[in-house]
């Protein structure tokens, strides 16, 4: 029997021990499970209290089991939830029971999600928008997140798509009727209105893309500057905790430190760096190096000192913010930043001073650098190279009309295949395995 055609099961909630574990099964012997272990198939759609028993009869669980019929589910198979209480034993033992019976086997990551794209319940985009939703860190990546799993790209996609076929159906009929005289202007021109406004459309979204894109990837902050100035205490005034060691002692990180934080819902990853300086230890060398090429790819440096006149020691092309460390030893009033976010900052990071104006312009360069980038269509580099091809075949048709319908209609064909990609509908094989196996067992 195909892999395809046989049922799957697999946790699909947290990692045990926890209160209650929901056991998920899909496939064409997911009613006959159900009624092996329950005693019976419960009503759809309602949640019916069993007690589950092995293939002895030996008793596993008081449950709750649903049960879905496909066509009606999330796969579009026949589909059963086993809610058991979440203890690692029982867990085993349902797994245990599952297991032996024939042609059922435990799911693979993603695969769930899978059969649901193949029978048709959802398009890749929206596949792709149920990952970026199980991944997200931030309020913002959330809600980016589930505008694409409602299908905020799939649907525009579609109609795009209706559309060139619409076109391309009037220019291959001027093709068909090419001596009937006045026929093929009549046709072709309407064809072509409707293809530039759909290019025109789609290059409108491929405009706002960058912004979405990088939503779901995040921004990358990276703390530098000499030895010991105060950046491991920086960078746990900045995440709320101890996930760096302080120390008076110079060079007393030698690797790269990273923390996540939600900055106003936008994620940013915080990388607190050695202190950079020569030496002749090859450990600190080693963390120096790093340090450099962290803060060279990051979208922005904090260039941290404790003293005023330092030089920036930076060769990259991201910004790089001043910021002044330990002003409390200088017995300075109330710090103030730059009100444009991009000259000196005055803070003491072990005592709090000028954080709250730091953190403030942080957030402000984030607005700034996503551009309210949640409410874009796109989220993923496969999804914009996609949308690309389709907007430089759109351009080709438009241009190369006057040369042969023939060659307008196939640049159509082509620009049909590439949202036929994008949805997941035409010769995307390659890459199924690609994007599914990034999602977790039992989704």
């Amino acid at each position: 029997m195909h892999p395809r055609d046989q049922t799957i099961f697999a946790l699909s909630s947290g990692r045990p021990p926890s209160a209650i574990a929901l056991v998920r099964v899909s496939g064409p012997q997911a009613g006959k499970l159900v009624t092996a272990l329950a005693g019976k198939l419960p009503s759809p759609r309602m949640a019916t209290r069993a007690l589950l028993h092995d293939v002895g009869q030996r008793p596993i669980d008081d449950a709750v089991v649903l049960w879905f019929p496909g066509p009606a589910s999330a796969t579009g198979e026949d589909v059963a939830e086993f809610h058991v209480h979440g203890g690692r034993a029982v867990l085993d033992a349902l797994f245990t029971t599952l297991s032996a019976f024939e042609n059922v086997r435990p799911a693979e990551p993603g695969e769930f999600t899978r059969r649901g794209f193949e029978n048709g319940k959802l398009d890749l985009t929206e596949a792709e928008g149920l990952d970026d939703l199980i991944h997200a860190d931030t309020d913002r990546q959330r809600r980016q997140a589930l505008r694409q799993l409602k299908g905020l790209l799939g649907d525009r996609a579609r109609d795009w798509r209706a559309r060139i076929i619409e076109a391309s159906a009037l220019i291959e009929a001027g093709i068909d009727f090419s001596d009937e005289g006045d026929v093929p202007a009549e046709l072709i021109a309407p064809a072509l209105a409707k293809v530039e406004v759909l290019s025109a459309e789609i290059e409108e979204v491929l405009a706002e893309q960058g912004r979405s894109e990088r939503l779901r990837d995040g921004l990358v902050v990276a703390i530098a500057g000499p030895p010991n100035v105060g950046k491991s205490t920086l960078m746990n005034q900045l995440a709320r905790r101890e996930v760096a060691i302080v120390s008076p002692h110079a060079g007393t990180t030698r690797d790269v430190i990273e923390v996540q934080l939600d900055l106003d819902g936008y994620p940013v990853t915080v990388i607190d760096t050695a202190g950079i300086r020569k030496t002749d230890d090859p450990v600190e060398q080693e963390g120096v190096r790093r340090a450099r090429a962290r803060a060279t790819d990051a979208d922005l440096v904090l260039w941290l000192s404790d003293s005023p006149g330092v030089a920036i020691d930076h060769d990259g092309d991201a910004p790089v913010w001043s910021v002044r460390n330990k002003i409390d030893l200088e017995q300075i009033g109330r710090p103030l930043a730059d009100a444009s976010g991009q000259g000196v900052f005055q803070i003491s990071a072990s005592r709090g001073d000028g954080l709250p104006e730091l953190i403030a312009a942080l957030v402000g360069f984030a607005q700034n650098y996503f551009g309210g980038g949640e409410g874009g269509l796109i989220s993923r580099t496969r999804q914009r190279l996609l949308l690309q091809e389709t907007a430089v075949s759109l351009r080709r048709c438009v241009q190369v009309v006057g040369r042969g319908e023939e060659l307008a209609a196939e640049e159509l064909r082509m620009a049909a295949h590439s949202l036929g990609r994008l949805l997941g509908r035409v010769d995307v094989e390659d890459i199924l395995d690609v994007i599914f196996r990034e999602f977790c067992v039992g989704k």
